[in-house]
This record gives C-alpha cells, sequence and structure tokens, in this order.
C-alpha cells in the first residue's frame, strides 16, 4: 500500500507547539521542541540502519520547501543503485537563509575589516535593520523585501540606511558569487533602488565645539570637580581623544615615565595604533589614579567593572557649561586654536587628531608620526587651557 504524503496543513506547521513530532507521510516529518522551535526531519533506511536527515528550520524552510527535499530523498532511495539522500541533498547546494550566509561571510572575510569592531558593526547594523531578511534564504529575498527594511529609516535615519543597503548589497553579491542566487541583486542602489527611493541629500553633521577663548575658564571648573568623570573628561580634552578612546584607556596603554599613551588598533576608528604625547597636566591627572587604581581601566566604572559612561561625561559637560558642546567636539575647539593663534603645521595637528594625512604615496614617504613635534603641541595646548581668562 502506498504511503500517504501531505498530511500536514500550512496552518498546522504554523501553530505547532509542545514538544512533539508530526508526520506528513513518506519520511518527512515536523519535529517542535517545548520551546516550540520546529525543523523537519526525514527519517529512511539505509544500509540496515535508520538514520534521521535535517532540512532545515521551519519558517525558512517551509512546508513546500521541506516536500521538494523530502521527494528527493525519496527519489534517491528508489534509484538503482539506491543513493543516500544526504549526499543528493547535499551536493543540491540548498541557500542558506540571510542571517547564517551573513556569519559565514563574516568569518570568511575577516581581513575586510579594519578590527573586531568594525565587524561586530557590520553584524549589529544587519541584525537591527535587516531583520526581515534573516529567515530567507538568499535565493527568495526580492526589492521588496529590501524596501522593508530600508524604508522605515530612509528618511530619518539617512547614513545608516545608506549604510544597510550597500551591506546589503554586498552579502546578496557574495551569495550570487557563490551560486546561491540568479538575477539582478535587489538591493542594487544605481538603476534600480534609486528610482523607488527618494534621492538622499548629503548633510554634514558637525558636533557642537566651544569656542576655543571659552576653554580655560570651562577647564577650570572642571578641575575644581571632584568626580572622576570630570578626570576622564579633562583627560580627553587635554589629549584631543574621541570619547571612547580616552574612557577606554588602559594603565597597560600608558607609560608615565615615557609621558607616552599607546592606543592600540583596535581601539581607534582608523584602525591603526595611535602614540599620543602626554603633557605634564595629563600625567598630572593620571599619577593619583595610578596610586589608587582598583582595575586595568584608567577611568572605571563606579563597582571597578568596565569603564566610566558616555552619559558620565555628557552630564558632566552639561552640568558646567550652559552652551552646545559635545565631548566630540573638543577636538574641533583644539583644532580652530592650533589653526588660528599657533605656528604648527596643518600635518601635525591633524597627527594629533589620529587623521589620516596626504594620499597613499604621501604617507608611504612619511612613515613616522611627528611624536616630538606633537609633544611640544600638546604641552603648549595644556598651557593654553590652564591660562587665566574671565569666566564667561
Amino acid at each position: 500500500m502506498a504511503a500517504v504524503l501531505n498530511k500536514l496543513t500550512a496552518n498546522q506547521v504554523k501553530t505547532a507547539k509542545g514538544e512533539q513530532v508530526l508526520a506528513d507521510g513518506g519520511g518527512l516529518h515536523l519535529q517542535v521542541t517545548a520551546k516550540g522551535a520546529r525543523s523537519w526531519i526525514f527519517r529512511y533506511r539505509w544500509q540496515g540502519k535508520r538514520p534521521e536527515l535535517g532540512l532545515g528550520a521551519y519558517p525558512a524552510v517551509t512546508l513546500a520547501d521541506a516536500r521538494r527535499r523530502a521527494e528527493l530523498a525519496r527519489a534517491a532511495l528508489a534509484a538503482i543503485p539506491p543513493r543516500d539522500p544526504k549526499d543528493v541533498l547535499r551536493a543540491e547546494q540548498v541557500a542558506p537563509t540571510f542571517g547564517i550566509f551573513v556569519e559565514d561571510w563574516l568569518e570568511a572575510n575577516l581581513n575586510d575589516f579594519r578590527n573586531a569592531k568594525h565587524r561586530q558593526q557590520w553584524r549589529n547594523t544587519l541584525a537591527t535593520y535587516a531583520e526581515p531578511l534573516h529567515d530567507l534564504r538568499v535565493d527568495a529575498i526580492t526589492t521588496d523585501h529590501v524596501l522593508a527594511c530600508l524604508k522605515p529609516i530612509w528618511n530619518t535615519k539617512r547614513e545608516t540606511a545608506s549604510r544597510v543597503r550597500g551591506r546589503i548589497e554586498r552579502i546578496l553579491d557574495a551569495a550570487k558569487a557563490k551560486g546561491l542566487r540568479s538575477g539582478e541583486n535587489p538591493a542594487l542602489w544605481r538603476g534600480h533602488l534609486s528610482a523607488l527611493l527618494p534621492n538622499q541629500k548629503k548633510t554634514v553633521k558637525h558636533h557642537a565645539a566651544m569656542p576655543f577663548p571659552e576653554l580655560p575658564a570651562f577647564m577650570t571648573r572642571l578641575r575644581d570637580h571632584p568626580a572622576l568623570s570630570a578626570r576622564a573628561l579633562e583627560f580627553l580634552i587635554l589629549t584631543c581623544a574621541r570619547s571612547g578612546e580616552a574612557r577606554g584607556a588602559r594603565w597597560s596603554e600608558i607609560d608615565l615615565e615615557a609621558r607616552l599613551w599607546v592606543v592600540p588598533a583596535d581601539r581607534m576608528k582608523a584602525g591603526r595604533e595611535h602614540r599620543v604625547p602626554l603633557s605634564e597636566a595629563a600625567v598630572g591627572i593620571l599619577k593619583p589614579l595610578f596610586e589608587n587604581r582598583i582595575s586595568d581601566y584608567v577611568f572605571p566604572a563606579q563597582g571597578g567593572k568596565g569603564c566610566v559612561s558616555e552619559t558620565a561625561l555628557r552630564k558632566m559637560l552639561a552640568g558646567l557649561y550652559p552652551g552646545e558642546a559635545s565631548q566630540h567636539g573638543f577636538r574641533s575647539t583644539f583644532r580652530d586654536w592650533a589653526g588660528e593663534t599657533t605656528s604648527f603645521p596643518r600635518e601635525v595637528a591633524e597627527q594629533a587628531l589620529a587623521h589620516v594625512v596626504g594620499d597613499e604615496t604621501e604617507r608611504a614617504y612619511r612613515r613616522g608620526d611627528a611624536l616630538e613635534k606633537r609633544r611640544l603641541m600638546m604641552q603648549a595646548w595644556a598651557d593654553y587651557c590652564e591660562t587665566t581668562k574671565v569666566d564667561v
């Protein structure tokens, strides 16, 4: 008697709950866990044994998909000579889901990223904004699927939306190169999504910066505050570091005797090690903290776990300065001071900010980082920060 096939309905599969195994017929079963996770298995006889072959997780693998794979497996068993269904389905190379392919691609392309932080940014961006794609097979993703990810953020988070689109495009290009999908990339911009989404006007958003004439008076108020977040903000200003670099500073990066802070490549935006000469004022902040250290972090959070938060610095700044300013804006304050009141070369000021200076050829000839010139500049900056000015 022929086996009864296609016993399950799409609704039964969708609503199945509780730990159980539901038979669709012909060896195909839906396995349901106690937590509600569902996956397809194919049970068969092979060389005196009864193995189980996994056909994929639901809903990434639909009922129709599972039946098609089960049919391929039965055909392999009925062939002359019989073939192991496992080998047949592996040869078919069923396209993985977008989420699985992203992880595989990230692992296989480690060298494409500046550092581990950059790779994690890719992962987080796609996990957050391309979430509707994650359970779809890469060969099933269409333009409508991509638009569903982009439209909610296209006009409100322009830079993020543009970045998400580009990353989806790159992932799907890689899937096509591996033979896992065909046709035009649904995330392609020119000649495709450009006709469906409005153009984004490039807007330059500047961080609010304190005018440098107001800085000395602010530094006086900051030095008088006893909080550790005040010391972290003061150190950030004196070193012209980015917030994350300063807050995350570790004692293992600092040589007080040499008056040098070496920020490792994996903590730098450009992915390159950055040497920071420490002024007398910066060393003066660090010495008492080193003597009373409770963590490898120079500016530990309360309790000693992790470093002081971005919020703590933001609140400190807001409480001491009534105007518009941001932690990152102090880098602009420094740049304005250097350009308008000193004779230090522009290139030295840019290197103090860890900016890339010159084109690739120019950088190849200039291999140094002007450390001693920057040491003079950072001491001059610290001296300016300590000058007496009328409070405004």
